[in-house]
């Protein structure tokens, strides 16, 4: 496999799991609306339906969003990588270390929602995540 599309995989692999995380979410959340009964109300305020489902309902939402945030980054930067034919180890490892990061964060905030553990876990997702923008930097200014 050429090294540009080993460079794909952690893009895909997040992917994935933030697909898993959406099904996770869905398999969770509806059962939890039929149960509690409530009425969907298109004139409610942003947020207050969703509010009245349990905490470990919610967390998985919570998540799906987290993915669709910060690794929007990740997404692009990698894919700048790809494009400017940067496929080195280092970028390849930064890749995994930060996909394997983002799953460990999910998994804490939707298992138990240990903020403490869930913000380092986070904090230390950013640092394979700034080394990839820093190649990618370097590769298209220098």
């Amino acid at each position: 496999m050429d090294s540009t599309n080993q460079l794909i995989q952690p893009v895909v692999a997040l992917i994935v799991w933030s697909m898993v995380m959406w099904l996770w979410m869905y398999a969770t959340r509806l059962p939890a609306i039929i149960s509690m009964k409530l009425e969907m109300d298109p004139m409610a305020p942003r947020g207050e339906q969703m509010a009245k489902l349990p905490a470990s309902v919610r967390w998985k939402a919570d998540n799906y969003n987290h993915l669709m945030e910060q690794p929007t980054l990740f997404y692009a930067v990698v894919l700048a990588l790809a494009v400017m034919g940067v496929s080195s180890g280092l970028a390849l490892y930064a890749a995994w270390t930060y996909v394997a990061l983002r799953i460990i964060h999910s998994l804490v905030q939707v298992l138990g929602n240990k903020i403490e553990v869930r913000f380092a876990v986070f904090v230390a997702s950013n640092v394979p995540l700034l080394l990839l923008v820093f190649l990618a930097a370097r590769a298209a200014f220098f």
